[in-house]
This record gives C-alpha cells, structure tokens and sequence, in this order.
C-alpha cells in the first residue's frame, strides 16, 4: 500500500517539482505520445492542468477519448475530469522523491496509475493505489494502455 501523500493546499506540489524541461525530457515526451497514439482509443493530452490541488499539470495525461470534447469558445483552464493515467518524465532539475510524492498525490486524488519516467537509468516507476512497481527499460502496462520503452529509449 502506498504511503499517505501530501494532499494540503500549503504544499504546492507544482512549485516544489516546477521543471525546467530539457531536450531529453521533450525528446521522451515526444516518443510516448507516438505510441499512445497507436491506441485510437485514447487521447494522450499533454500538459492539461487538473483541478487538483491548486493544480497539478502531469507531463502527459491518458483518456478515454470520448472523454474529450474541446470547446474552442470557452476553454478550460483546469480539467475537472481525471485521466485512467497520468506521464511524468524527470527532468535534470527535478528528484525523483519528489516526483514519487507527486504521483502519490494523483494517485490519492483518484488517478488509477502514474508512471515516472527516470531518463537517466531508463526506469520506469509504476504507482497504482495497490502498489509500486519498477521496470527498465521494458513495456508499461496501464489497462489497454502501453508503451514498450524500448522503443522510446533509442
């Protein structure tokens, strides 16, 4: 079972894990969401804003894509719905405990699986309610949802 995370508006998780997004960081970001696109069942959204929190903006954010409806007269500016998973990919600027807290915290909040991409090591961190797992370099599974990271990592 995961720790209890930080769920406090005092702690502004986006301020104490703000990142300063380098080329391997976009470069990855960019590699996953090719992949998610293969699965024309879901909308991988990078960089939408939840409403949790005061707002916590994951990397890349997986829905359903009938969940997904743009209205471009009225946008929104914190997305009231809540992704199956939820990407984020450490940058040079970021640690990974704080990002472990992070997930922990889109976990909490309702977010079924959250994986954190360390570049560094090609690991995968994979957080669900349950559990917490590694993987190296390997393929991600959330559902019908994956990514062979191999292929990411070339």
């Amino acid at each position: 079972m995961l720790d209890e995370p930080i769920l406090d508006d005092n702690f502004p998780i986006e301020t104490v894990t703000e990142k300063m997004p380098s080329l391997n960081h976009s470069y990855i970001c960019l590699q996953i969401i090719k992949q998610l696109l293969k699965n024309e069942t879901i909308a991988p959204l990078p960089e939408l804003t939840l409403d949790i929190l005061s707002g916590i903006t994951p990397d890349i954010s997986v829905f359903p894509k009938e969940k997904i409806h743009p209205n471009f007269f009225n946008d929104v500016v914190k997305f009231s719905q809540l992704p199956p998973l939820a990407i984020e990919i450490i940058s040079p600027s970021q640690n990974i405990q704080m990002m472990l807290e992070k997930a922990r915290s889109l976990i909490h909040a309702g977010i079924n699986t959250v994986w954190i991409v360390e570049p560094f090591g090609k690991n995968i961190f994979i957080s669900t309610a349950s559990d917490e797992k590694l993987i190296h370099n390997g393929i991600a599974k959330a559902g019908s949802i994956e990514v062979d990271f191999t292929q990411v990592f070339l």
